[in-house]
């Protein structure tokens, strides 16, 4: 081989600038849709741990009102802490003691970003003499919501899901 003959191995200098260039706009596209896809997935985790909370909170006031939990007079029914629906409650029609249990675990609220905190303190309560527009905590758990400021990717802010 003669000396003109000879080509050297590798890559240039303009085809790595040019690699380089074309892995950074494909980074920028591929970050917001990947933002996007772990924000809705936290919305539809929240979605869950609201639908599950909720269906507890009825599951409680239907063996309320069935006469299996034991309240008072002025009870409404619904659970005095949201951990009751874990611990559970005995059943006041049976006889051998059995416990009713409305939940397995409490989920979180995924919105949360302190995971230091019980799962129970990540959410705002809502008791049933509160209005629905201003929520506040009372005698019992008759709702939840989320703590969370943000707002969702249907425009809806979290703590009104």
């Amino acid at each position: 081989m003669t000396g003109g003959a000879r080509r050297a191995r590798g890559f240039t200098l303009l085809e790595m600038l040019v690699t380089a260039a074309i892995v950074a706009t494909l980074a920028m596209v591929a970050l917001p849709l990947a933002e996007l896809s772990i924000k809705r997935n936290r919305e539809a985790a929240l979605l869950t741990a609201l639908r599950d909370i909720r269906a507890g909170l009825d599951a409680y006031k239907l063996a309320s009102d069935e006469g299996r939990v034991l309240k008072e007079v002025e009870d409404t029914g619904y659970p005095k802490r949201l951990e009751q629906l874990v611990e559970g409650i005995e059943d006041a029609t049976s006889a051998k003691k059995v416990r009713i249990y409305f939940l397995r675990r409490l989920p979180r609220d995924p919105t949360f970003r302190d995971t230091s905190v019980p799962a129970a303190e990540t959410w705002g309560l809502r008791s049933y003499e509160s209005p629905p527009d201003n929520p506040q905590a009372g005698r019992d758990v008759y709702d939840v919501y989320s703590l969370s400021s943000g707002v969702g990717l249907n425009g809806i802010p979290y703590n009104q899901w």
